[in-house]
């Protein structure tokens, strides 16, 4: 079925489709099912709302254990509970889907490693940062902490819309009246359906003071503001390293990445020995994945589609054995990360060992900053850091009012019924006739007293006790105190400026009652380089045609006692150093680059290039070129276009490489020709024997690749043959004269007639018929 077709609800065929038409096309339909799938993900399940923070099930289950008592009231709080009883009465009420996962939410909120400020109180064993899953749900218990009452103290006084629950029996809040925004302060992690959210928690004082400057100051510079907030604060401390450009800059767009390193100390032991220790790891690292990590380095294990372990992979070994001995963990309930590492022995330096480790395990790594939430028009946007605070101020500045508009309510209906019962003490015998006389006393109080319904109702329920004279006393001094209450909740609902200060007033005292200091070191420190140590000395790579390539010590090395597989024979030979790169260009215009350093050794064949790289598939190598990163080439692809790029410009970061040579269907790349002072002029020769010859300096270095300039104007079926810089003379190989090929040479006398502009059709080479290759000199 094409989905141009219609599909038909009706059961005649003739009905009403789901938009209310007749029938209702394919694509339509499942454009509308995956659009409402897509949003019910978003806004149901893996994004937070910039209003509490709070995901769906989290906001549930804290709802739930309110219910439940297990709130934050008395000296000691409530008394736990089995926290299969928490998830039973989400999962009942509020929340039909998987116990387990609502019991993962469950164990998140309780993870003082996973959360900065947790919302619930967990007794018995919620996990480990280390990966250890929590117990059970039937062996733990759980209970809300005194931080929860900051998102639920004001639930029953009228802040927040509440909505029936999925069957209707109760209701459930839409969101909590949270008094700080705790989007920021534990931050959220979640994958949706065509988008994703990853928020750094945050330190509370910082935040609160960053609310505070923005309410009372509204323009307030971002340079001011990030001097109050610097960046996150993550639970398990470490340091970032990242500098505080970076950190706006992500802040500034709601979107980057932060360098994220552990913390450790040097610990001195006898004769002269000691031990590194790491105290503090980076936020989502457990010392299990270090210990992981260094095993795998230490004892490399043969990748797949390969037959043994790669010379990177020994190469690291090496690396990592030569400065480090062993490693052991030593984490207990007295030090939560406590990993050792002993050096290979005292003339290992601290730099030296923190380099190789920070350079090759998780001890220094990267943390994503994405603040996408659903926003108080619910939708989900990515914001900025300025635009969350924002919008979290405006949603409290509402729920202020109406908690000050629902308290102002219960003040007045207070005042109301009071001054009833003034007038009930003022007027006490005459009140008790009109009720013992009177069948219907109620109409005969409201006429003679002109009371309301509610102050007759009233006086009629009351005790007789409260008929003594003290109780007038009380009354008198109840109407005053409730008469100043709600002249304050008048100023603030009539003024902007006493609202605002009221907002700062319990931020700050919110911030003193639950703030603490920070946990991670904000300083910025230059990446951990990967690069190894390497002896500079001379070396000779040698290139074969089916891309076996070796590293032969020296430049000396001759040529024809060189030896080949079967039916292989010698590409190119490239004199260099052994600090250098290998290039090597595929048939899609793709470079990719392996270290000289890590080429096998002379002896034997040599190794496959494809075996060092990870090709891209329907890709061959065709060319090769090894040197220095300063060692400019040109590269030409075979329609005509060309460029000027360094061999650092065509080296990949990783073994996939890189897109540079921008080809079209069915263009190959040529060989590179080699740029100097000392060949300064460029020879490019077509397939129909046409040479152009001209400065390189008419082309353009284009570092990050692309398509390049016109070379040589092509006609027809003529394709680009050969490139080739040149001072004095050009030398062809190969070139067919008459029956035999021979080699020839052209000189300045011969190259002046091919001489002209770049992108010129260039002349014929007298005798022409093929040529298999192209140098110059």
């Amino acid at each position: 079925m094409s989905t141009q077709e219609t599909l038909d609800f009706s059961p005649a065929g003739g009905g009403n489709g789901l938009d209310g038409g007749d029938s209702l096309s394919l694509g339509e339909y499942a454009q509308r099912a995956y659009l409402e799938y897509a949003l019910s993900v978003v806004k149901g399940r893996a994004l937070p709302v910039v209003t509490d923070g709070q995901k769906p099930v989290q906001r549930r289950i804290l709802y739930a254990m309110l219910r439940l008592g297990l709130a934050w009231t008395g000296a000691n709080g409530a008394k736990p509970v089995k926290s299969a009883r928490v998830v039973g009465d989400v999962l009942g009420r509020f929340h039909p889907h998987g116990d387990q996962a609502a019991y993962d939410a469950l164990v998140r909120m309780a993870q003082d490693f996973a959360q900065r400020y947790p919302l619930v109180d967990g007794q018995g064993n919620f996990g480990s940062r280390d990966g250890d899953g929590a117990a059970a749900m039937r062996y733990t218990e759980a209970r809300l902490t005194p931080l929860a009452r900051l998102l639920m103290e004001e639930l029953d006084e009228g802040t927040v819309d509440f909505t029936p629950n999925y069957d209707g029996s109760t209701e459930e809040p839409k969101e909590l009246p949270a008094r700080l925004p705790f989007v920021l302060l534990n931050g959220a992690s979640g994958i949706a359906v065509g988008m994703a959210t990853e928020v750094p928690s945050h330190n509370l004082r910082e935040v609160a003071a960053a609310a505070v400057a923005l309410l009372k100051q509204p323009a307030l510079s971002d340079d001011e503001l990030f001097t109050l907030l610097p960046g996150p604060d993550f639970p398990g401390g470490a340091q970032i390293i990242s500098s505080p450009e970076e950190i706006r800059a992500a802040y500034s767009t709601g979107r980057g990445s932060l360098k994220l390193r552990a913390r450790w100390k040097v610990e001195d032991l006898a004769r002269g020995q000691w031990q590194l220790v790491i105290t503090e790891l980076p936020h989502g690292v457990s010392s299990q994945k270090v210990l992981e990590e260094i095993e795998e380095i230490s004892n490399p294990k043969v990748k797949t589609g390969k037959k043994a372990v790669t010379p990177e992979q020994l190469q690291l070994k090496n690396t990592l054995l030569a400065v480090l001995d062993g490693v052991r963990d030593e984490s207990s309930k007295d030090a939560a990360v406590r990993l050792v590492f002993e050096p290979k022995s005292r003339t290992v330096s601290v730099d030296e060992l923190t380099q190789v480790l920070l350079a090759h395990t998780s001890l220094e790594t990267s943390s994503p900053i994405n603040l996408t939430m659903v926003g108080l028009d619910g939708k989900p946007v990515q914001k900025t850091f300025r635009q969350v605070i924002t919008e979290w101020l405006t949603f409290r500045q509402t729920t202020i009012e109406r908690r000050s508009r629902h308290r102002l309510g219960k003040v007045n209906d207070r005042i109301h019924i009071l001054e009833g019962r003034q007038q009930v003490l003022l007027n006490i015998d005459e009140v008790i006739r009109i009720i013992r006389n009177s069948d219907e006393p109620k109409p005969a109080l409201i006429e003679r007293f002109r009371l309301s319904d509610r102050q007759a109702e009233d006086i009629l329920e009351i005790r007789l006790r409260q008929l003594a004279r003290l109780e007038a006393i009380k009354i008198e001094q109840e109407l005053a105190e409730l008469r100043t209450e709600g002249a304050k909740l008048e100023e603030i609902l009539a003024n902007p400026s006493s609202l605002r200060r009221l907002m700062v007033k319990e931020i700050e005292a919110d911030a003193k009652q639950f703030g603490d200091e920070r946990r991670t070191l904000i300083q910025a420190e230059k990446r951990a380089s990967a690069e190894l140590k390497v002896v500079d000395e001379p070396v000779t790579v040698v290139v074969s045609q089916k891309g076996w390539v070796r590293a032969m010590k020296g430049h000396e090395v001759d040529v024809n006692g060189l030896a080949f597989k079967a039916g292989d024979g010698l590409y190119g030979t490239f004199p260099c150093r052994s600090v250098d790169t290998l290039i090597a260009l595929g048939s899609s215009g793709r470079s990719y680059s392996v270290a000289v350093s890590t080429l096998p050794g002379g002896r034997g064949d040599g190794a496959p290039m494809t075996s060092l790289i990870e090709l891209e598939a329907g890709t061959q190598l065709l060319h090769y070129v090894a040197g220095p990163a300063t060692q400019s080439l040109v590269l030409a692809g075979s329609l005509g276009f060309g460029l000027v790029a360094t061999i650092g410009d065509l080296t990949a970061s990783k073994r996939v490489g890189k897109t540079f040579l921008a080809l079209e269907k069915d263009e190959l790349p040529l060989r590179p020709a080699l740029v100097s002072p000392a060949l300064p002029q460029l020879a490019v020769l077509s397939t129909e024997g046409r040479l152009l010859t001209f400065p390189v300096t008419e082309l353009k270095l284009q570092p990050k690749g692309g398509r390049g300039l016109t070379l040589i104007d092509l006609e027809g079926k003529d394709r680009l043959h050969a490139v080739a810089c040149f001072a004095t003379q050009l030398n062809l190989s190969g070139i067919a004269r008459g029956n035999k090929p021979k080699d020839d040479v052209l000189r300045l006398s011969g190259l002046a007639a091919h001489a002209g502009k770049r992108a010129r059709k260039g002349k014929d080479v007298d005798g022409f018929k093929q040529v298999t290759g192209m140098t110059g000199q």
